[in-house]
């Protein structure tokens, strides 16, 4: 297992492509099993041509789960670590923390305008960590 750090500075998408695919570069064939190691990030495998799409994710699952602080979540009780940590905990809930990803030559089988980010959903800046393991055929 290898361990790749992303360092965030607020919500958005980080992409780890690149990092991802050197990493399987002469590995042949078989899948990628990579995992975020904190309950307040997701990874997606997302569009990476437009950064539109980025932003009007964000924009979605903010609208979706805003902070704590905003009138429509006062039920939230867990606000101790500030108003973005519930919500954040909510947001990587609703999305995956893991991915799966075939590999064939030694290439991430994505397609044209498919890329692999880390999606930060806390306010300050994080060093994040997610796990990947190679499995082989």
């Amino acid at each position: 297992m290898k361990l790749i750090d992303i360092h965030t500075d607020g919500p958005g998408l980080y992409e780890f492509t690149r990092t991802l695919a050197d990493l399987a570069q002469g590995r042949g064939d078989g899948v990628v099993v990579v995992m975020v190691r904190h309950t307040s990030a997701s990874l997606l495998v997302q569009e990476n041509a437009d950064p539109d799409v980025q932003h009007d994710l964000r924009a979605f699952f903010d609208r979706l789960v805003p902070p704590s602080d905003d009138p429509s979540m006062r039920y939230l009780r867990h606000t101790m670590e500030g108003p973005d940590d519930m919500p954040a905990h909510i947001k990587a809930a609703m999305m995956p923390v893991t991915l799966s990803i075939p590999f064939q030559n030694g290439r991430l089988a994505l397609g044209t305008w498919q890329g692999i980010y880390l999606f930060e959903h806390r306010r300050h800046p994080h060093r994040r960590q997610v796990a990947v393991q190679f499995l082989s055929s």
